[in-house]
């Protein structure tokens, strides 16, 4: 079947929701049409020049990747310079590009879980948890015969879910009272007359997020004219994700050990290594990318080591007065696994939709160092 760039986007929400980002972050469709149509889609790192090139070769019509293609504002969007080149490139070859940044990060199953589970670290969680998500309580009433087919199109939409656990309700049985006035044409009753109908209360979790949606589908399968429904702020949030994560080894190394570890999990042949480099470690946080601003809360929550991929020069020297020891594997090197997973749940979602889309590893994406040695 034909698949558009929208349908995509929507895959991709479920995945990497759009909530999560930080506020700076720009995420989400940064170039194409959401009716685009996509029959292959290329996931990579980075939208260089050699992956377009590569995409336009693989007749590639949309292009996923974790660092946005455009992060700041655009002054101009010149052919003859870098990013205008890249840019006009890809407008010209209708080639689609979404980005998934913090938001990937965050997610579960995203950029920093994956690092996590590839030190082999267990009982893994959120180094520095958002604040969390918006939640309402959506009541609406139903009569009865009809709560099935109204919870099912609500949690369809979003609603019902609770951690792990998906289609959470409560439902609860009563009278409701009504009485058809001029101009109606009710689905129970008369006009004039007091109708009382047998009705179940039914409620459930809405975040913010999913609410329009949720109470759309609600409105468009619910048999009355008019709708008696009610939605209530909650105190309660979501945060189960955030940025980093911290967890324990299974059992105490030395540090050193520890490092060469990383360099295997990686497949890195060295890393900068900083800070208390002469104790054993068990507890170990972690972050993706450039994430030294988060070494102060890695110490705080008991890390013996903190993993990330880049750090400045004088994040480096303040780590040693902390008491926590620091590895740098490359930005390139703790990020770069998304890919592969990334690819692996796209096409288990594709196939589940029975979306006839293609989707392929960018075999030009390269760590953009090289070593030059005596």
């Amino acid at each position: 079947m034909g698949v558009t760039v929208k349908q995509i986007v929507d895959v991709m929400e479920k995945i990497a929701p759009s909530y999560l980002a930080e506020e700076w972050d720009n995420i989400g469709l940064l170039l194409g049409g959401m009716n685009d149509s996509v029959e292959t889609i290329m996931v990579c790192l980075d939208v260089t020049e050699s992956v377009v090139n590569e995409a336009i070769n693989q007749g590639v019509n949309m292009i996923i990747s974790h660092h946005p293609v455009i992060f700041e504002g655009l002054k101009s969007l010149r052919s003859d310079d870098g990013k205008g080149r890249l840019l006009h490139l890809l407008i010209k070859n209708n080639i689609a590009v979404f980005s998934a940044h913090t938001n990937l990060d965050k997610a579960s199953g995203g950029v920093d879980d994956v690092l996590a589970a590839r030190l082999g670290l267990g009982n893994i969680e959120p180094l520095v948890r958002d604040e969390g998500e918006k939640l309402y309580k959506l009541v609406v009433f139903i009569p009865e015969g009809h709560e099935e087919s109204v919870m099912q199109a609500m949690t369809d939409a979003g609603a019902g879910w609770i951690g792990k656990y998906s289609h959470c309700t409560f439902q609860a049985k009563g009278v409701g009272t009504f009485m058809p006035l001029d101009g109606t044409n009710p689905y129970i009753g008369q006009q004039g007359h007091i109708q009382r109908v047998d009705e179940i209360r039914l409620e459930t979790i809405a975040p913010y997020r999913y609410l329009e949606k949720i109470v759309q589908s609600m409105l468009s399968v619910h048999p009355y004219e008019e709708v008696a429904y009610d939605i209530y702020p909650l105190a309660n949030k979501r945060n189960e994700r955030g940025l980093g994560r911290i967890g324990k080894l299974p059992c105490k190394m030395h540090f050193e050990e520890f490092a060469r570890k990383v360099c295997r999990d990686l497949n890195v042949p060295s890393v900068q290594v900083a800070g208390q480099t002469q104790r054993e470690v068990q507890t170990v946080a972690t972050c993706a990318g450039a994430g030294a601003s988060l070494i102060n809360k890695a110490y705080s929550k008991g890390a013996h080591v903190f993993v990330t991929g880049e750090m400045k020069y004088h994040d480096a020297c303040d780590v040693e007065h902390l008491g926590i020891a620091v590895i740098a594997a490359g930005h390139f090197a703790t990020e770069v696994f998304i890919v592969e997973e990334l690819i692996h749940r796209l096409q288990m979602a594709f196939n589940d939709l029975q979306y006839e889309v293609k989707v392929l590893r960018a075999q030009t994406m390269a760590e953009p160092y090289t070593i030059i040695g005596e």
